[in-house]
């Protein structure tokens, strides 16, 4: 049993009604497995909308934060425990809304340096009647995650994606295209103030790195470390970092990029955005990151709890 852990009363705060609700089911079970492990007494909290009643009855000593989404990670739930005064993990209010707004987090990110494609705000009707860029581009939910809603408009569509026609989309109308930069997929985790390791994600059976390819048991290749040269891995850890500290994050994020290594390709980096509530899945990346640099998954989560605090 942990000497960290002995006493201390942690909640795991997972589930929540967005998109992204089993990916945090399977996010936060493994959190709690490994704190209970550790020492810590846990219990979880499938997160409801009478989630403040239930965390002011319980008053545990840290909440770990395992929601992915739409009030998960835009700066919501943390606004909650701030009132609580319930300490809690990963990045504060402020942070987690802006890197959640990925055209606002843009902006920031270029402001500190770190490269960012060529992007424009839309709406669905108006990205639905014409081409808002020229193709290639990727159109995103401006606020989504797990590549929800994520479509890819190839150089020779003649027109936008017919997905955005449908009746049932459930991803908001409030979209971002973006400038597609070919390449290979790149990740890299920060701790602290700690750029570590970064990974090559090779999908595997699907055109980008989609829901499937994250979550789906062989859906990607993950090679680790990444083979690219030294130069360019100094790069990506460098503006990781910068992109953790201009949004004001805090405890572990995951910064995605795409570097152009095609044979006719630009060479360029791009930082795509920075994940605040990266996922802790027996298939996620910051976990096989950190093991990679030394620290088990047991050390991982316990880190965030000791790391935890209001006022992030």
């Amino acid at each position: 049993m942990s000497a960290k852990g002995m006493g201390k009363h942690v909640a795991v705060l997972m589930g929540g009604w967005s998109s992204e609700r089993p990916v945090s089911l399977a996010t936060g079970k493994p959190c709690a497995e490994a704190l209970a492990s550790a020492g810590y007494q846990v219990t979880e909290i499938d997160v409801d909308r009478d989630i403040a009643q239930t965390l002011a009855a319980l008053r545990p000593d840290v909440a770990f934060n395992a929601l992915h989404g739409p009030d998960g990670e835009d700066g919501t739930i943390q606004g909650v425990l701030e009132l609580l005064q319930i300490p809690y993990t990963h990045s504060g209010v402020m942070a987690s809304a802006l890197a959640m707004n990925k055209d606002r987090a843009k902006v920031v990110m270029a402001a500190a340096g770190v490269p960012v494609a060529k992007h424009v705000r839309t709406t669905r009707a108006v990205a639905a009647a014409s081409h808002v860029m020229e193709p290639p581009y990727v159109i995103k939910p401006v606020a989504e995650g797990s590549s929800f809603g994520v479509l890819i408009v190839a150089a020779d569509h003649e027109h936008p994606p017919q997905e955005l026609f449908r009746e049932d989309w459930p991803y908001g109308d409030d979209l971002m295209a973006e400038r597609f930069v070919a390449g290979r997929e790149l990740t890299c985790a920060v701790m602290g103030d700690v750029a570590l390791g970064i990974i090559n994600i090779v999908p595997l059976g699907t055109a980008f790195y989609d829901y499937d390819a994250k979550y789906a048991d062989g859906g990607s290749e993950h090679i680790l470390p990444a083979d690219i040269p030294q130069e360019v891995s100094n790069r990506i850890q460098r503006h990781s970092l910068a992109a953790h500290q201009a949004l004001g994050c805090r405890g572990v994020t995951r910064a995605d990029f795409r570097w152009d290594d095609t044979p006719m390709g630009t060479g360029e980096l791009i930082c795509l955005e920075v994940n605040t509530q990266p996922g802790m899945t027996p298939t996620s990346l910051v976990p096989e990151i950190a093991a990679y640099a030394g620290h088990s998954f047991e050390e991982l989560v316990s880190w965030m709890v000791e790391d935890a605090s209001c006022r992030r």
